[in-house]
């Protein structure tokens, strides 16, 4: 067993060494990438932004090829951490999951319930390890869904600001000293960018970049669109907000009708687990034969894997794309 415990030890040691020389390279190219960016900027030679509103018809492609593209794992991190509207960095977010593990290695150690202590080591210290990446997702989540709703009274009040005879751009800044956060952090920084000299178009792919919503890509492609063939800027832009207004109502008619397959999913999770921890607490010997039976550890954990998966499966059928 002391065997085990030092290969385990050791393969940490080498995880925490990997991540450290990462996080040192990803610096440096972090560096590198932010003075080429002033530079292009500066030099003016971007190339314009084009804004895909229209689903592809071509057929959908493999999840294997979806994984060897997405496979630059740190700049993946990087946005994912600024839409979550937090300061930290990949560095620190892989750091954290390390330490995060750590609690789930001493209890695997202490408590062996899956099958023997490896495993039990094991499986704890993963699932404690996502914890920090779990957060940083709900709070994304949480700041999108948040910025989806405050978009439509942001374009209203944008809208009246140009019909008064403002400026696009003074209209933009009015909005953002006005509106809540964090929209109100967004709309600011697109209005930095543009008064401190960037292209339009950059500014509006930055916040596209920053924010991966489909209205969002509307208001570029609307505005980039009316700032090439005219038109009235206040009237779209009314029209952009009722669209965009309508398509959150029909997301919360949605919500509304699956919040049955929702609640049966939690309910068939947790019925499980809250059952035999109430054996556990009224007949503290009943589950004991099992937990002591070679088989029946099995068992145990083939009951976990499957309640798992059925609660996967479920949210998958009922989550519904507006």
């Amino acid at each position: 067993m002391s065997f085990w415990i030092a290969g385990i030890f050791l393969l940490v040691f080498a995880l925490i060494m990997a991540i450290a020389v990462f996080a040192f390279l990803y610096r440096q190219q972090h560096r590198q990438k932010v003075v080429k960016d002033m530079l292009i900027t500066v030099a003016g030679t971007r190339p314009m932004p084009v804004t895909k509103l229209l689903k592809d018809l071509a057929p959908e492609v493999s999840g294997l090829y979806k994984m060897l593209k997405s496979v630059d794992v740190a700049e993946h991190l990087q946005s994912s951490i600024k839409q979550a509207g937090l300061t930290w960095t990949p560095s620190t977010l892989f750091m954290a999951t390390v330490g995060a593990a750590v609690p789930g290695f001493l209890v695997g150690l202490r408590f062996p319930f899956i099958i023997n202590e490896v495993l039990t080591c094991l499986t704890l210290s993963v699932a404690t390890a996502t914890l920090p990446y779990v957060y940083m997702r709900t709070k994304r989540k949480k700041r999108l869904a948040e910025l989806e709703e405050q978009f439509p009274e942001a374009l209203d009040f944008l809208a009246r600001s140009v019909r008064a005879g403002h400026a696009f751009l003074i209209s933009l800044s009015m909005v953002g000293e006005h509106v809540p956060e964090p929209l109100s952090m967004e709309l600011r920084t697109l209005f930095n960018e543009i008064n401190l000299g960037a292209p339009l178009g950059q500014a509006l792919e930055n916040l596209t970049t920053r924010v991966p919503l489909l209205d969002f890509r509307f208001f570029t492609s609307t505005i980039m669109l009316q700032r090439q063939t005219g038109g009235n800027l206040n009237e779209i832009l009314g029209r952009l907000a009722h669209v965009i207004r309508e398509r959150f109502r029909l997301k919360g008619e949605v919500k509304s009708a699956s919040a049955h397959g929702r609640l049966t999913a939690g309910i068939l999770t947790v019925l499980p687990i809250l059952t035999g921890f109430a054996l556990l607490a009224v007949a503290p010997g009943y589950l004991q034969g099992m937990a002591n039976d070679p088989d029946g550890k099995y068992m145990i954990v083939g009951a976990g894997v499957m309640v798992l998966l059925g609660n996967y499966f479920i949210r998958r059928i009922i989550k519904i794309k507006v």
